[in-house]
């Protein structure tokens, strides 16, 4: 109980300082903007707090830093998600910051592919 209790502080947490990057591109996804498929932000999988993820087509959208690169817990991670039944997309910041629109295609891409 605990553990889910720290979990969901720390979302709470990361929801109140999200990245520049994070912002702009919940302000694209909120609302049902995108293929009318509802995303939420900051959501627990397991142990894991997900930037942003769409329950209904199982999908998981995260938004990385450099600190990310070959990084081997989000491999850890993205094979656990998958288990899960999750896609998972990653961004780098720059490519949201700069190409929101390259980004909000190849979402829109994967939404509608998960319909067929």
């Amino acid at each position: 109980m605990r553990g889910h209790i720290r979990i969901a502080n720390r979302s709470r947490e990361l929801r109140a300082n999200s990245t520049d990057a994070e912002t702009k591109l919940w302000n694209r996804l909120r609302n049902r903007q995108i293929a009318g498929c509802k995303f939420i932000r900051q959501e627990p999988i397991g142990r894991y707090i997900c930037d942003f993820v769409c329950r209904e087509k199982m999908i998981v959208i995260e938004v990385d830093g450099g600190q990310h690169l070959e990084s081997q817990r989000d491999a850890m991670r993205d094979r656990y998600l998958r288990e899960q039944g999750y896609c998972v997309l990653r961004f780098w910041n720059n490519d949201v910051l700069s190409n929101i629109e390259g980004v909000l295609s190849l979402i829109d891409e994967e939404l509608r592919k998960t319909s067929d």
